[in-house]
């Protein structure tokens, strides 16, 4: 008999929760708390007009950071020059003779820097809001990525940089930190995680997948990241966090060291209080200028692709500070 408990033992038959809160036809959660001030609010924080595009390669010679099970993106090409060569067929013939490239790609929507739909995770046959779990069957019906993309995302960002704050590239395999780590490293840099803030977090982790063979970094896989504690909890619901963006492939310890339980976060969070979660993000190039200048704050936007019925889907987040 297994000593790990499950989801419900764990967070709680009283855990907190978000549902019905923006009403009982929600399907993007704690993106309600970024109305219009909170846009405005974000863009006071630019200053020097600075824009970073936070998107990991996708196809990169490295490989890609994908979870284990999932596969780095297959492009190939459609058309191309060597499509007109002599004796090849099937190259259009355009009045003109214009020739032109086309390819095409399979991909895991959760293969890139990607967001999750809230409707990605469960527990007890209940996804985000209260709906079925059934309802994710061939496709989500509901609470699924084409909500967020048709909503878009923008707010103020914070960067907390806890590689940086404990002095390392990246932190190690298996290494945590909790909400009031967090706020340790904030009042280090001289910036505030205020109430709605979209939070960003780096661990140097992205950087270590790209400075290492593919073998040593999913051995004994296990990512950095916060750790699952009620009191954790509370304080994203106390702070009304819309938004955890990470640089690794699962925003959080990938299982936690007290209980075991894997990935407890995804539901405690976004199943539950409906925070949105996303991954693989890279933010080395941000953090250095944000050193740079002492200044950790800033316009976050983003808007995943819109793919109908989606569990997930790439993004390319942008800053602009």
């Amino acid at each position: 008999m297994s000593d790990v408990p499950t989801m419900r033992e764990l967070l709680g038959d009283d855990a907190l929760n978000n549902w019905g809160k923006w009403g009982p036809d929600d399907e993007v959660g704690a993106l309600n708390y970024l109305d219009a001030a909170q846009v405005l609010r974000g863009a006071q924080h630019i200053r020097s007009g600075e824009v970073f595009p936070l998107q990991a390669p996708m196809g990169h010679p490295h490989g890609d950071p994908v979870f284990p099970g999932r596969e780095s993106i297959n492009r190939v090409n459609v058309l191309d020059e060597s499509s007109w060569d002599e004796g090849r067929e099937g190259a259009p013939a355009f009045p003109g003779g214009l020739h032109y490239a086309d390819d095409k790609a399979e991909i895991f929507l959760q293969g890139s820097t990607q967001y999750d739909a809230l409707g990605h995770v469960w527990y007890d046959g209940k996804i985000w809001n209260g709906y079925d779990a059934r309802d994710t069957v061939e496709g989500m019906k509901k609470a699924s990525v084409a909500a967020i993309a048709e909503r878009g995302v923008a707010g103020r960002g914070v960067l907390i940089d806890m590689a940086r704050h404990r002095g390392k590239p990246w932190l190690d395999k298996g290494e945590t930190f909790t909400h009031t780590d967090l706020e340790a490293a904030a009042q280090a840099q001289g910036v505030e995680i205020g109430q709605r803030d979209i939070l960003l977090i780096r661990t140097g982790f992205l950087g270590y997948f790209y400075s290492v063979p593919a073998e040593e970094f999913y051995a004994d896989f296990v990512e950095p990241g916060l750790t699952y504690s009620r009191e954790l909890v509370q304080w994203f619901a106390d702070r009304e966090i819309p938004n955890l963006v990470t640089d690794t492939i699962a925003n959080e310890v990938t299982k936690d060291p007290v209980s075991g339980v894997m990935l407890p976060l995804h539901c405690a969070l976004m199943r539950n209080l409906g925070v949105v979660l996303t991954e693989i993000v890279a933010l080395d190039k941000l953090a250095e200028a944000c050193a740079a200048d002492g200044r950790w704050d800033f316009l976050y936007t983003a808007a995943p692709l819109n793919v109908v019925e989606g569990t997930g889907a790439p993004v390319n987040p942008v800053v602009i500070r």
